[in-house]
């Protein structure tokens, strides 16, 4: 069988703090060698979730250097310094939003003539997204919303999901743990959302109607999920329409204030637009109503161009939580007294290292490699593909004028 001229390398994560998760598992990689005929080569890494030797137990080579390979795989940004220029790029890059803290590592992408295709952006016909790691995302950022509610408040134990041996050990252990009558709002209904529901329902929290949720006092925990039309209306009139906001964000204002009153603990996992309207503002955050104590915010938009106004920096999955003073508006050490708990981890997955990569790869070769395989140009490939031989393809050259200062 001839192989193909496509060869694949598996790059090491090199973004501080270290990432575990991978694109393929072994047992995914040898699939695509052994099956496919896909010429796939992992380069050395000593911190990845599987070991170098579980790739060379199933005969797949793992090398020292992925200079020769024509496209490139990881998951988070690679570092300025060990980008390879000419090279095709999959990583998620989080450059869209104009995040300036990676405003440099575009300019160097195109400086290097550098093809980067970003995992976001790959979209079916519908725009939506094919492949991600947000339902993982949202089991783990639940669980340390929980987790950080048991730091503050002491009143029952509940360990890192890291701490565990998977999934399957957390769900066993909500078993045998009593959780107080908290009260959790949770917004957002993709992946990330959906993961926190499951996550939510396992540890055997009821699940409410919202209008209930604002309403009624309950002796056990409760949360209840929102929809945009429970905490957005028009600024014209009361009513939310959805094809209305997606056109026009700025034409709405928040009426999340409410859930704010009655509830303990904020999970956001919606996908944030910058002209939309924040859920609550600094200054609701200082009136004597606000309850809301924890705010994780799996979404990590930062500050100002965030849903949440008080996610002004990303924490670490070793230090997952600080305090927030509303009426400083400065960071804190967490678990204080008048100040609210902020968990703004923006690598959860990587709690689920094997679980969740192991569902990416499956992602990967059943709905994208056959694009990435064809002879003729992809439309899907095309729309994820934000620069192409030192130039921006024409859906991101907004991106043009912001990106020129940097690093330059």
């Amino acid at each position: 069988m001839k192989t193909s001229p496509l060869k694949i390398g598996v790059i090491r994560e090199r973004k501080v703090p270290p990432e575990s998760r991978v694109p393929f598992t072994p047992t995914q990689a040898a699939f695509l060698r052994k099956e496919l005929d896909i010429n796939i080569v992992f380069e050395s890494s000593p911190s990845r979730c599987y070991k170098d030797q579980e790739y060379s137990d199933l005969g797949v080579p793992v090398v020292d250097s992925v200079g020769d390979c024509s496209v490139l795989m990881g998951v988070k940004e690679v570092p300025v310094d060990q980008l390879i220029p000419g090279k095709t790029y999959f990583f998620f890059s989080h450059t869209i939003k104009m995040q300036e803290y990676n405003k440099a590592l575009l300019a160097a992408i195109l400086r290097h003539r550098i093809t980067l295709v970003d995992y976001e952006l790959l979209t079916n016909t519908h725009g939506h997204r094919i492949i991600a790691f947000g339902h993982y995302a949202g089991i783990v950022g639940a669980h340390n919303a929980l987790w950080t509610w048991a730091q503050r408040s002491q009143s029952f134990v509940l360990p890192r999901m890291r701490d565990l041996t998977g999934y399957a050990q957390a769900r066993e252990l909500y078993h045998s743990i009593k959780i107080p009558p908290v009260r959790i709002v949770l917004t957002g209904t993709g992946r990330v959302g959906t993961g926190a529901l499951q996550a939510l329902q396992d540890m055997g929290i009821r699940q409410v109607e919202a209008h209930d949720f604002l309403e009624q006092n309950y002796p056990y925990p409760v949360f209840t999920q929102l929809l945009p039309h429970h905490y957005l209306k028009s600024k014209d009139d009361d009513y939310f329409d959805k094809s209305a906001f997606y056109n026009d964000p700025e034409g709405f204002e928040s009426t999340f204030f409410p859930f704010c009153t009655v509830s303990d603990i904020m999970i956001n996992g919606i996908h944030y637009v910058r002209e939309a309207p924040a859920f609550f503002t600094l200054e609701q955050m200082r009136r004597p109503d606000f309850n809301l104590r924890v705010i994780a915010d799996i979404s990590c938009d930062l500050a100002p161009h965030s849903s949440i106004p008080s996610t002004i920096r990303v924490t670490a999955i070793d230090a997952p939580v600080f305090g927030y003073d509303p009426f400083t508006g400065q960071e804190t050490e967490p678990f204080q007294k008048g100040s609210i708990d902020m968990m703004t981890i923006d690598n959860l997955p990587n709690e689920l290292p094997r679980e969740s990569s192991k569902a990416f790869g499956k992602q990967f070769i059943t709905k994208i490699l056959g694009e990435l395989l064809r002879g003729d140009p992809s439309e899907m490939l095309e729309r994820a593909t934000i620069t192409e031989d030192g130039k921006l393809k024409p859906a991101f050259e907004y991106l043009g004028d912001w990106v020129k200062d940097g690093g330059r």
